[in-house]
Order: C-alpha cells, then structure tokens, then sequence
C-alpha cells in the first residue's frame, strides 16, 4: 500500500530516516483510550524505551498517557515532553543513584523495586533529600511467555523482578524503613506476546499472591501487570491497530480487583510500532551465483531487531511498479548479519528506489548505533513533512 507514504516528500530527505505516520499513531492511542474509558481505576503508562521520539512522545502524552522509564534519560524525556511526574514510574534492575536521586527530585510517582539492595539505596537516597519514596515491588511470577527468548522476562531463570519467595519478606522489610512506601505490586512476563493465555496465567498468579497477602493483612493498592502486547508483522496494513479490546478485556476480567485498586499497563511497541517504517535507498543491485542482492544504505545499525533477534519486518519497494522479482535485502555494514530478510518479494529493485522496512516503530530508532562511524538516523513525522 504505497500510497500511504507522501513519496514526493521524501526525496528531499536524506536516507536511511524513520518515517512516523501520525494518523496511525493517532487512531492506535483513541482505541487505547476508548478501552480505558471501559475500565474503572485503570492507567496506561507508555514504555519509553519502545520509541523516544520526542514528536512521538508529545502525541501520547496528548492522550493523556502516562510514562514507564527504565532509565533517568527515559525520565528526563518523559518531563521534556510534558508527562505528569505523579504518572512516571521508574523500572529496571540497575538503577544508578543519579537516577534515583532525579526521579526523587521531579517527584515520579513510584520506583519499580527488583531487589532489597535497591530498596535499601533508596531508603538512603530518600532518606537524604528528607523524602519518601513510593515503590513497587517487581514480582517476577515465574510465568512463560510464547516469544522470543531474548524478550521473556518472567521465568525464574530472568535477571528480573523479586522471587515469589521473597516478596512477603520484602513487603515486610520495607514497613520497617521510614523513607520508603509500599503501594502495589509490578509483574511484566515478556514482549511480543499474542497468546492471550500467557496474560492469563500471570492473571491467575496475581490472584493466588493477592489472596496469599490478604491472609497476612497486606493490602495491594496498585496492580502493574507490565506491557508485552504484540504486533502483526506480517500484515503492517491488515492489523496497523493490535487486539487492544482482547488484551484489556482478558486481563480486566480475570484479575480479581480489591475495591479502590487501581491496575496498571505498560504497554510500548503495541502504541507505536505499527506507525514506523524506517525509508532507504537502494545503492546497488549485486547479482549473486544463486541470488541478488539489494544492497541498501540502512543496515544494522538503523534497525537492529533482524540481526539481534532474526526478527522479521515487512519490506516494500515503494517507488517501482515494476513486476515481482527475489532479492536478499542486506546492509552495507561489515557484518554477514547485516540482513533485513532473505528471499524478499520485491517489485523490480534498481539503484535509487525506495525501500520501506515496515512496522519499525518500536525499536528501531531508539536501538539505533553508530557502529562504523555512521551517522544515527533521524526521524520525522507526518506533521514534519506538511
């Protein structure tokens, strides 16, 4: 579906780029806040480290969502782009005292907590600034997930989260500290999920953990179940939006709600992948012993997910109507995993046309290098181009 690009518009651009389709974004963020809407005590909390943009970020936080950061930069793009501290919430198992002590400073609304040696350094840190910080506590639920392994992060195995085990224990400890206040409980069990069963089970484990604590008078205000929500990559233009409605409507259901608690996403690449294509231009057709290749100027360090991940990612000739022929579509980085898809169908390729790699939005930019000593790739949306 060429015409969805303003072709006219990008030859003035230097290539490789990533072109943010605001119109979809648009529509994605409405069904997310219609689907709220459904729901009582419900927030929505975008994953930053999907896409930073900061256009990108600017057209969410119209929406009225809020911000998971897994760094103090991510924090520090959240505030630039106008996200409410009081809707921040700061995760990841390595968080450096900087990054606490800034999101302390700009008042973020809690701290995800993976370990009582952060609990503790917070305490410290809050404690210093005469503060008190709110914290969950990163469960990790020992919970497959049907995706890559690379991007499971909820079995026991994982770098995440506090053992099931340990969580009592922590709770505990963290009554005893005076800077630091227990206000709910954070789960996320991986990304690129589209089984609904794997929600689920984390579902039913929230359950059990909540029934568990009631027993020993320990209340859970907040409910985090994380993001994870996957995308169509196959189909970029049949399913642009993902199945928000199942998502929300699976998890809503089947977590059983004290009165008063309020539950908590994350979700990233599901809000912006769809919007994303990153643009390249051909620079030479090599023809192969078996195969041709169309060599581009994008290569690993524009899109990584290919190499680190053997992702794939839908790739178009937009500017040929010419009939079909086969290309492995590679980069010109000296890495033979420099491949963005082998034995592509693609419209007749010559030097100077236009590739779109497809449903790039979410880690693509934001994982982008400079490896080589190239240039990272700049990023435009539809407003850019007007």
């Amino acid at each position: 579906m060429k015409g969805q690009f303003p072709i006219e518009k990008f030859g003035a651009l230097q290539t490789p780029f990533y072109y943010y389709d605001t119109s979809i974004l648009r529509q994605t963020l409405e069904v997310i806040k219609k689907e709220l809407d459904k729901m009582d005590n419900a927030v929505v909390h975008y994953a930053i480290k999907a896409n930073a943009n900061p256009q990108v970020l600017r057209t969410i936080r119209e929406y009225g969502l809020g911000a998971d950061c897994v760094s103090g930069g991510e924090i520090r793009a959240a505030l630039q782009a106008g996200f409410s501290p009081d809707k921040i919430v700061f995760a990841g198992v390595g968080k450096a005292d900087w990054e606490i002590n800034f999101g302390l400073e700009h008042g973020i609304f809690c701290f995800n907590v993976e370990s009582i040696p952060e609990l503790e350094i917070i305490n410290e840190l809050a404690a210093a600034k005469g503060v008190v910080a709110q914290v969950e506590f990163r469960v990790n639920p020992d919970v497959k997930a049907h995706t890559h392994a690379n991007i499971t992060t909820g079995l026991a195995e994982n770098k995440f989260g506090i053992a099931l085990s340990d969580v009592e224990r922590v709770i505990a400890l963290a009554g005893k500290m005076q800077h630091v206040k227990f206000v709910g409980l954070h789960f996320h069990i991986g990304s690129q999920i589209l089984d609904m069963g794997d929600f689920a089970a984390l579902c039913n484990r929230v359950n059990e953990l909540q029934a568990q604590f009631e027993q020993h008078h320990i209340k859970i205000e907040n409910i985090n179940v994380g993001g994870g929500l996957g995308i169509d990559y196959q189909h970029p233009n049949r399913q642009s939006i993902p199945d928000f409605h199942e998502y929300f409507k699976t998890i809503n259901t089947l977590i059983k709600r004290r009165e008063g608690q309020v539950l908590r996403f994350e979700p990233g690449r599901s809000v912006v992948a769809q919007c994303g294509s990153l643009i390249s231009k051909v620079l030479y057709v090599k023809q192969g012993t078996n195969k041709q290749f169309a060599i581009l100027d994008a290569g690993m360090t524009d899109l990584i997910r290919p190499a680190l991940y053997q992702a794939y990612h839908k790739i178009e000739n937009i500017t040929s109507e010419l009939p079909i022929e086969t290309y492995d579509v590679v980069g010109p980085i000296c890495e033979s995993s420099d491949v963005f898809g082998k034995a592509v169908d693609l419209n007749k390729t010559s030097r100077g046309d236009l590739i779109a790699i497809r449903s790039a939005g979410a880690y693509g930019e934001i994982m982008a290098s400079q490896y080589n000593c190239r240039a990272l790739p700049k990023g435009y949306v539809t407003e850019d181009l007007l």
